[in-house]
């Protein structure tokens, strides 16, 4: 092609990278079947429909000038061509390698600046692809992955291509329409309230018509001397009688106009419930299109670690909101990786317990009848090692050794979310460095879902995922503190109710409530998100409680007022407000006003550092007053262990110190940037940024080069002495030896 051409070669390209990848998924898919498939009359079927769709990829690549993935079609069909004929079968070498190429094209198509010239690699494969054995049967092939149950490919016809972005635009101006059905409630309700005035108005007219006409007959039979002393009287007669009758016909037009604004309002309400079902399923897509590449991912990995495993699909005709999809599919591949390498065993151990020698790794998904869809991905594996996730936890600081002794296995077995926890001794491509089920947690939370996880020894672990249908729009509950007004997710609220401020108990220095047989954290919103304290409750008021809980967590907010809940439509951020904490976003309300969506897992976050005073003390002298005066030195210490952090802040508080507290570095430079601190008292292990990292940020910022820093660690090596040094500590206090003297004397003698 010319160079004139070439913004059109572009464009096709763009088309065929959409076909290209249909081709792909659909041979992968079914290459899959062929290894599932080992009696010879479920073969020539599969093998026909291979030769199919390698031959129309094929001529799509020539047009589109892909010599590359040209060649390596023309490569399959010769083997694909030698296995119709019956000829030859396949053998486990011959799959692989076609697996290879698919992965290869993959490749090549999805690159932004495709090769034309034939390199070493590329020759090398088609030769490959033309020496692989291919005699022997096919029942030799090992680790073959169940197909999915019930699912038929979805049809082709009637179907038109649309861009995602024109879809996600329509849909939004949909979305866009709950403001206008509102509005329209709130015209109701504004009609409605006039139409009161006017019932009011009637009863005090027919209040005072008694009096009216008893002025009108005494004026008709009076004395020419009262009419000379109340001249004005018949005017204001007829005047009242002209307002009666258009107050009358007033009254007469308002109640028709709320009428009619009443069916016009349930009109518009059907209308754009309808509309806005219908825009959001132009983005639903069965579960299976994401479904389709999951069963290569488990037998690649059986491959890889000689392991055998059936993966096996249960709804995956469920429609899901395509962007759920999208973002729910990282967060799958990651457990379906963990199934593998974690859960099931080699087939010799499974045999060895009485098991099948072939594990079974399912997913099954299904609507809830709140509106949700769960997602349950299982295996009959060996479960999860609840003491070895105890160990784990231990020694990566995220519990103590007393709190591992403690700790309810259920408990226990979320902490598998917790980024950096392991229990892989050695690091592998696979897993190792603790990252996978965190990115689990943080993928299904951003999502608005939560996940739970569930084992057995010897039995399995199911891991179980919610989420909502589509995203966007979602319920929440209205609430206010501090005379401002908030908007809940609902799907993160479990219950709303008023307690007495006796109910409310003191654990570790904080306010708590015994829910369920729970305790459970109180906290303030205003403390949440650092509003000052407007409201004066005393011994006697109730207390607003809202039950919010993100993935195992839950916590009690505390607010002024619950008002109601509604539909609302959550709209994202723009630049430059990307990312604030405690807030998802924002919605409009009927009325054109703009209110604040709180984002709940940033809330547990701040809860932790937040204030534990209770309404009940939040009187009128602690509004009016400084909490804390200029000759109290502050302090921030830093403390990943909820136990380690409430301790070193009663020590110090004892001491006569103010104490604000973080649980990791990032939140304590957060803190340093927006108040001001005489010294920092902070842990060395932490996720996130630990100390060492921690000290090094504030050395390099020179609005803190002269901030004290004393590290209270567990590290008690003279090398990690060193580089507590090294990073800027003032002083370095190791845990094993640790004396409250003498970490009250590093603080007196710093500052």
């Amino acid at each position: 092609m010319t160079t004139q051409d070439e913004p059109f070669l572009q464009q096709l390209r763009a088309t065929f990278a959409v076909e290209a990848q249909e081709h792909l998924q659909a041979l992968s898919s079914m290459l899959l079947d062929l290894e599932g498939s080992p009696s010879p009359p479920g073969q020539p079927e599969v093998i026909e429909d291979l030769h199919r769709h390698v031959h129309s990829l094929k001529g799509a690549s020539r047009a589109v000038d892909l010599s590359e993935v040209e060649g390596i079609c023309q490569a399959l069909e010769d083997m694909l061509a030698s296995w119709k004929s019956g000829a030859v079968t396949p053998t486990v070498s011959a799959c692989d390698t076609v697996h290879q190429a698919l992965d290869v094209i993959g490749g090549l198509i999805s690159s932004d600046s495709p090769t034309h010239d034939k390199t070493p690699e590329y020759l090398a494969l088609i030769e490959h692809l033309r020496a692989v054995p291919q005699a022997g049967d096919i029942s030799a092939l090992i680790a073959p992955t169940a197909t999915p149950i019930g699912m038929k490919k979805p049809a082709l016809a009637d179907t038109v291509r649309i861009a995602v972005s024109k879809l996600e635009a329509g849909l939004l101006e949909a979305e866009g329409m709950l403001v206008l059905k509102s509005a329209a409630a709130l015209r109701v309700s504004e009609l409605r309230s006039l139409t009161a005035v006017f019932s009011q108005w009637r009863k005090e007219w027919d209040g005072i018509s008694d009096e009216v006409r008893t002025l009108r007959y005494n004026r008709a039979r009076g004395s020419d001397r009262d009419r000379r002393q109340h001249p004005s009287s018949p005017q204001i007669l007829q005047f009242l009688d002209r307002n009666l009758e258009h107050l009358r016909s007033l009254e007469d037009c308002i109640s028709s106009l709320a009428s009619q604004t009443e069916q016009d309002r349930h009109d518009l309400t059907r209308m754009v419930d309808g509309f806005l079902e219908n825009s959001k399923r132009l983005l639903m897509l069965p579960f299976a299109t994401l479904a389709d590449f999951f069963p290569k991912v488990v037998r690649d990995l059986c491959r890889d670690q000689h392991k055998d495993a059936a993966f096996v699909l249960v709804g995956g005709e469920v429609e899901i909101d395509k962007r759920i999809l999208e973002g729910i599919k990282d967060a799958l591949t990651h457990v379906l990786r963990n199934c593998v390498d974690h859960g099931i065993e080699t087939p010799t151990q499974r045999e060895s317990s009485g098991k099948a020698a072939r594990a079974c790794i399912s997913l099954t998904v299904r609507r809830t009848t709140s509106g949700m869809v769960e997602i349950v991905v299982a295996d009959d594996g060996a479960g999860i090692d609840v003491g070895r996730i105890k160990n784990a936890a231990v020694a990566g600081g995220l519990i103590t050794l007393e709190d591992s002794r403690t700790l309810p296995d259920n408990q226990a077995l979320a902490l598998v979310f917790h980024s950096g926890l392991s229990t892989r001794e050695t690091v592998t491509e696979i897993s190792g460095r603790g990252l996978g089920m965190a990115i689990v947690r943080a993928d299904v939370e951003r999502l608005g879902g939560r996940v739970t996880i569930d084992s057995q020894p010897g039995i399995g672990t199911t891991l179980r995922i919610i989420l909502p249908l589509t995203i966007a729009t979602t319920r929440g509950l209205f609430v206010t503190a501090s005379d401002q007004t908030f908007v809940l997710p609902t799907n993160n609220v479990e219950h709303v109710f008023r307690v007495k401020p006796s109910d409310l108990q003191t654990v570790e220095n904080r306010e708590a409530i015994l829910i369920d047989h729970q305790i459970l954290p109180v906290v303030r919103l205003d403390d949440v998100l650092g509003l000052s304290c407007t409201s004066v409750q005393d011994a006697t008021t109730p207390i607003s409680l809202v039950i919010i809980r993100s993935v195992d967590r839950r916590i009690a907010l505390v607010v002024s007022k619950i008002l109601h809940e509604e539909e609302v439509l959550i709209k994202p951020f723009r630049r430059p407000l990307i990312r604030i904490c405690n807030f998802a976003g924002a919605t409009v309300t009927g009325s054109g006003k703009a209110l604040p969506v709180l984002d709940v897992a940033d809330l547990f976050i701040s809860a932790q550092t937040a204030s534990s005073q209770t309404p009940a003390a939040c009187s009128e002298t602690d509004r009016l007053a400084p909490r804390h005066t200029a000759s109290v030195k502050r302090l921030l210490v830093v403390e990943d262990s909820i136990t380690s952090r409430m301790l070193l802040k009663g020590m110090l508080e004892a001491a006569g110190y103010y104490v604000k507290t973080a649980p990791d570095g990032v939140e304590a430079f957060t803190s340093l940037r927006g108040e001001h601190f005489d010294l920092v008292v902070s842990d060395v292990e932490m996720p996130r940024l630990n100390g060492l990292g921690l000290t090094a940020k504030i050395r390099s910022d020179h609005r803190f080069a002269d901030l004290p820093v004393i590290l209270v660690t567990g590290l008690e090596s003279p090398a990690q002495r060193e580089q507590g040094i090294d990073a800027g500590a003032d002083a370095y206090i190791v845990k094993s030896g640790f004396d409250q003297s003498q970490l009250l004397e590093a603080v007196g003698r710093l500052i």
